[in-house]
């Protein structure tokens, strides 16, 4: 979240206003017979939440796969809790191994050792395969896409590359500060010899591309240069209860207040359903001069 947006003087959320554990598990339980399988915690840093390895129980006795997306700065001392609890995987956000670079990035001060300290602990606690999320901006930090690949090659741990997406309101969107993945990939076989791997399905976002000598993946995500709504499978339940159904919407569904109305089980799935079933969603297809003119809820709201 931008300093000079989210100062000292910003009103937050009170905690009264989050959903309860017990609130996100009926909304897992509501949407699986929509065939929901998997769920990923994101947020914001979801490790601020207190005692976020009881909602990883709850997900995990509510039979579904759990994912967490983190910038990894309280990763080290809860990696092992969250394993226990029934955690599957981690994806720890890094832009840059240098510095002065990954400062400027995150705008925070949180150092690049944390970060990897994060990473190894996941890796010791078997939340594997661990993926780094690197979004790539023109000017800023293509300089450390090749630094990251070799860092973390032969480690077990697939970099993903992002291009710059213009999320939100607050981070100064430029399309000439993109990145496509087809000159990255391009830039990058200079160094590796990349071949490509097929996707496992439709919906996955990232194209994934294997090291020749069987040393590891890399992966690009190209929703800015090839846009994938319509392969689109994600819906985003924010803390304070409003399902969006799009990353790049202007608002959201208020589920808390249906769950609050005494909607529960088949009421709950229905009401989602016929929320999923009128999405017409396809701002990454048309993105115009008009459409980025329009209200969008930040990423720090409904994750990534």
């Amino acid at each position: 979240m931008p300093r000079e947006r989210f100062g000292e003087e910003h009103t937050f959320l009170p905690r009264r206003a989050y959903l309860s554990f017990e609130e996100i598990e009926k909304v897992v339980q509501a949407c699986k017979p929509l065939g929901l399988e998997k769920v990923r915690i994101t947020g914001g840093e979801p490790l601020l939440r207190p005692n976020l390895h009881d909602l990883v129980s709850r997900l995990n006795r509510a039979g579904v796969e759990t994912a967490l997306t983190t910038n990894a700065s309280l990763l080290s001392g809860q990696a092992d809790r969250l394993a226990a609890a029934g955690l599957n995987r981690v994806t720890v956000s890094l832009d840059a191994l240098d510095p002065k670079v990954h400062a400027q990035m995150t705008d925070s001060s949180i150092p690049v050792e944390t970060v990897l300290e994060g990473i190894e602990a996941a890796i010791q606690a078997n939340l594997s395969p661990v993926k780094v999320n690197c979004v790539v901006q023109r000017g800023v930090n293509e300089t450390e896409v090749a630094p990251l690949i070799r860092r973390f090659r032969g480690t077990g741990v697939t970099v993903r590359f992002i291009e710059f997406m213009d999320v939100g309101r607050t981070n100064g969107w430029q399309s000439g500060q993109v990145v496509p993945s087809a000159d990255l990939l391009a830039y990058l076989q200079d160094e590796f010899d990349l071949i490509p791997v097929e996707s496992e399905s439709p919906s996955d976002v990232a194209q994934l591309w294997a090291h020749s000598d069987g040393s590891g993946e890399i992966g690009v995500i190209s929703s800015v240069s090839e846009p994938f709504c319509g392969d689109c499978v994600r819906a985003r339940l924010s803390a304070d209860g409003r399902l969006h159904t799009c990353l790049f919407a202007s608002g959201g569904h208020d589920l808390r207040a249906i769950i609050q109305n005494g909607a529960d089980g088949e009421a709950l799935s229905d009401a989602i359903a016929a929320i999923w079933s009128r999405r017409d969603d396809r701002y990454s297809e048309i993105r115009s001069e008009e459409t980025a003119a329009l209200p969008r809820v930040e990423m720090s709201y409904i994750g990534g």
